[in-house]
Formats: C-alpha cells, structure tokens, sequence
C-alpha cells in the first residue's frame, strides 16, 4: 500500500482531548449509537473530528462503519444508497444528511469484499471493504483521517495527523504524493481548499506536485468538477481560493479560457474584476446572504464572452445576436470542461444578455426591463463591473437612481412624460335617465 500499517495506533483516551457530545449532531449521534448497538464499529471520521479537536463549528458530520451499505441501510428506514465510483449510506433526518461509509480497503486485496478499478493510475471505482487502518490510510490527508470512537469517546490517530494538526501542517497520507494525486486529482483541489480553509502550510513534499500535475484534472468528470469549484469558490473565502488555483496553475485546468486573459492583463482588469466578484460572494456568504452559482460562473467566464461579443460587434452583428453567440460558443467549448447544470447555465447566460440592453436609457426600455426576473442580478453584475473599471460607473449610478426613484423621477431620467394617475371615470347614463334628469 502507501506506507505500513501502524499497530497499534496512537490512542487519545476522553480525558485528553476537548471533544464533547454536545458539540456533536443529535442526528450524527443517533446514527453512532444505532450501529455501535447493532453490533458494528462506529466512529465519527474526517472533518468533523478535525474540527472539532481546532475548536470549530463543523459543518457537516461522517460515519466510519465496518458495516457494509447494506448492513446499514438495514439499520435505518430512512437510508438511502448513492454513488458507483464509492458506494455511501446517506441516512436522512429532514434537511440533514449523515454520511456513512463503509472502512475502505488496502493492500491485501485478495482477502477483502468489494472491487477496485484504476484508470491509469486514477481510482474511478473504489468498493473494496477493509479494516479501520486499512480505511484510514486510504484517506488523503492526515488530518482528516482522525477517529472519534463513540464505544469509549477516544481519538485514534493512525497518521501523524494530531502533530500536522497542531502544526498547521497539510501533509498527504503515503510516501508518494505523486502516486496519491494521480489515483484521484481532485485531491489538489482539496489541498488548496483546506489550506484556505484551516490557514494551514501544505507540506513541501506535497505542494511541489501541485505546479506539475494540474493536467491531471482533465480526467475528472466534468459534473464532479462542478461540486469542488462550488466547495473551492462558494464557502466564504473565494477569493483566496482563488488565488491559490492561480499560484499553483490549477485555475487554467479549470477556466483555460479565462486563464488566457488573466494571463494577459495580470493585476489589472479582467484579475480585479474576478476577484471583486469572489470578495462580493465571500461577503455575502459571511453574512448569511443567498448567493447562486450562476453569478459565479458569469463573474468567472465573462471575460472571454466579453471579448467574443466586441469581436463579433466589430462584423456589425446587432448586440443582442452578438450576446448570444458569444455565450453559446463558450458553453460549447467546455463541456468537456467543468459541467454547468443547465438551470444554472440559462441563468448565467440571461445576466450576460441583459448587459447591452442595460445601456438602453430612454423610453419605455428601463421599464421593461425592472419587470425582467433576472435584472437585479444583471443590475449586481454592471455595478461589479463598473467598480472594476470594464465598465461606465454612470451608467451603473444611472440604474441605481433610477430603480429607487418615484414616477416624476423615472419620467425625468428616460425623456418621457410623468404618469399621470388615471381619473375614475363616472359611468354613462342611458338617455332615458338623462331624458328624466334634464326634465327634472
């Protein structure tokens, strides 16, 4: 395997670590002590452990079993079993989801139940059921390959990953890092993440492959690419994140057609206008401010869109058929790329549309398009884009004043007459009634 088993681990018993039960889910709970009480092993595992042991809030809690998936979903009527490439148990309890996995195996894989399928070098399938060593060296970093026993509330630690978590240390499990990335390349994208995330160093050994071995990600499915840029860029610190992908020369393996323009105008515009953009999510995220992945993703890909729609307003192309070209071209190139669901694609493409039409001041135009369902994110995506210079910072001022304005207003700003409020009409009288009223 990737380095010997320790035997026996290094146990941490209650009394010297600062994990409570009070701080861990009701729910998570329930599924340990179901388990440990059917007659399985059951731990908490991975980032909750982590997190709890730095003193933070997780934000989610795993399970480690010996049992199989369905061992366990015998075990709860509200089971359900997901995934090929790792079958897991996801145990419902309304809005919250326990994930449980069964211990992953090692080496001696004629002896275990299960399958595993490598593609050079790469795990597409990994079903092969083992011990908890076995599972805890199958892990990607030593910090999150912590046990919480719920039998005797110990920490077992069979890594090194108490003394890297104390050194803020981000260190590979195995002696190969190499090796490690190319069976699952996702696993750079998570370094940066949790060296964001935790403010810890990646260890030398393994941040140097990170420069050489971007490429890699090219062989991920694109759909699975999708959910880790929306770990990487929408959990409150985007812009570091950011950042890092760049420094490692990740970002392009993601967004090469970005990458290209970044390239070009480092540190000025289209850098500022990206990173104004993760700092607007970031900030909304902090303060608990819904944010969709469709503005990601059009703060992410305008600028090579950008670029197309003047190419193609330059072959006298009417703006709004240059828009929607130029969109559409994009999307064709990265399909093989990462994957953006269509309800999320249609979205980005409408904040983009609205873009030429928001310079169209006069008339009956900005009415229309304050009924528009997206014009507050196409409004959020000109004022970011004025901010960062691209574009007009009046025309950006314009739209506020103008949606916060009254009638008169309004009526100032486009040319037009004010509205004038309708007059209640009194109804006619027939000529009988008239007849008898003159007479009167």
């Amino acid at each position: 395997m990737h380095e010997t088993i320790p035997d026996p681990p290094f146990v941490i018993p209650r009394s010297e670590h600062p994990i409570s039960r009070a701080n861990i889910s009701e729910n998570a709970l329930k599924v340990l002590y179901r388990l440990k009480d059917g007659g399985y092993q059951a731990y908490l595992v991975g980032g909750g452990v982590r997190d709890l042991l730095l003193g933070r809030e997780p934000k989610d809690f795993d399970v480690a079993t010996d049992a199989t998936p369905e061992q366990v979903r015998k075990q709860f009527r509200n089971c359900r079993l997901i995934g090929r490439r790792f079958r897991l148990a996801h145990v419902h309890f309304g809005r919250e989801i326990i994930e449980v996995a069964t211990f992953r195996g090692g080496g001696r894989e004629e002896t275990l139940e299960g399958e595993r399928h490598l593609k050079n070098g790469m795990i597409v399938r990994d079903n092969l059921y083992g011990t908890r060593a076995e599972d805890a060296l199958r892990r990607d970093f030593s910090v999150n390959a912590l046990y919480y026993n719920i039998a005797d509330f110990s920490v077992i630690d069979y890594a090194g990953g108490l003394d890297d978590l104390r050194a803020g240390r981000l260190r590979l499990i195995g002696e190969d890092p190499v090796t490690r990335y190319r069976e699952d390349p996702v696993r750079m994208l998570r370094a940066v993440r949790f060296a964001c995330k935790l403010g810890f160093n990646i260890d030398p050994a393994c941040e140097q492959p990170l420069f050489e071995l971007g490429h890699l990600l090219r062989d991920v499915p694109s759909a699975r690419l999708f959910e880790e840029v929306l770990k990487l860029l929408q959990t409150g610190l985007g812009q570091c994140t950011f950042e890092k992908l760049r420094h490692y020369g990740l970002f392009a393996h993601l967004f090469p057609e970005t990458e290209e323009w970044l390239a070009r105008e480092d540190q000025e515009f289209p850098v500022t206008f990206v990173s104004r953009g993760l700092a607007n999510t970031d900030r909304r995220i902090q303060e608990d401010k819904p944010v969709t992945p469709a503005f990601l993703f059009a703060v992410l890909l305008w600028e090579p869109v950008r670029r197309r729609f003047e190419e193609l307003l330059a072959q006298d192309m009417a703006p709004d058929e240059a828009m929607l070209h130029a969109s559409g071209e994009l999307f064709a190139r990265r399909r093989n790329l990462v994957a953006i669901p269509k309800r999320f694609a249609l979205t980005t493409r409408e904040i983009w549309a609205l873009q030429p039409r928001l310079g169209q001041c006069d008339g009956k135009r900005p009415y229309r398009l304050l009924t528009h369902p997206r014009f507050r994110a196409a409004y959020d995506f000109l004022v970011l884009r004025s901010e960062a210079g691209e574009a007009s910072s009046e025309l950006a001022e314009w739209w506020t004043v103008f949606q916060e304005g009254n009638g008169q207003v309004r009526a100032s700003m486009t040319g037009g007459p004010a509205k004038r409020r309708k007059r209640r009409r009194r109804p006619r009288q027939s000529a009988t009634a008239a007849s008898e009223t003159a007479e009167s």
